[in-house]
């Protein structure tokens, strides 16, 4: 579990303070992460994996906000299951998973790319429904402004 938090939080942080700097001094620069549907629906895989890519969904969101202004494109990328030694490593084989649900490297890739080029901050390839992300987080920001009040909810008071 530590391994995994060092690959998914620490060394995507220090790589990204490591490169933001030279962006910004240059007024231009690209930071393309690769979260995972679990940042999103974390009861899909294990805590620390889902609670992992969260937070590579929720810097890269911050860091958009941070230096959107500065010429720095920021994208996360959220894969489903995709064609990759990653399920071999985890004990469970590519073969026993529903091939309705796992895509190519390639098209996840390709998609990714599309998704880039078009300056999406999230990009999910495998989600055809577009608005059900752009419902999703439209309720997040709207929600955003009421998160934080100088009394507890009237659902919290005794």
């Amino acid at each position: 579990m530590q391994r995994m938090i060092d690959l998914n939080v620490s060394a995507l942080t220090r790589l990204t303070y490591a490169a933001v700097p030279g962006f910004v001094a240059r007024g231009k620069g690209a930071l393309i992460n690769i979260a995972s549907i679990v940042a999103i629906a974390p009861e899909v895989l294990n805590g620390v994996y889902g609670g992992s890519k969260a937070f590579v969904l929720a810097f890269s969101q911050s860091l958009h906000h941070e230096l959107g202004d500065k010429g720095i494109q920021v994208q996360a990328v959220l894969p489903g299951a995709t064609a990759t030694e990653f399920w071999q490593t985890g004990d469970l084989p590519l073969e026993n998973l529903d091939k309705a649900i796992v895509m190519s490297a390639d098209d996840m890739v390709d998609a990714a790319l599309v998704g880039f080029d078009r300056r999406e901050l999230v990009t999910i390839p495998s989600l055809h429904a577009v608005q059900k992300w752009e419902d999703y987080e439209a309720a997040r920001r709207a929600m955003a402004p009421l998160l934080s009040t100088n009394t507890p909810a009237a659902r919290y008071k005794a």
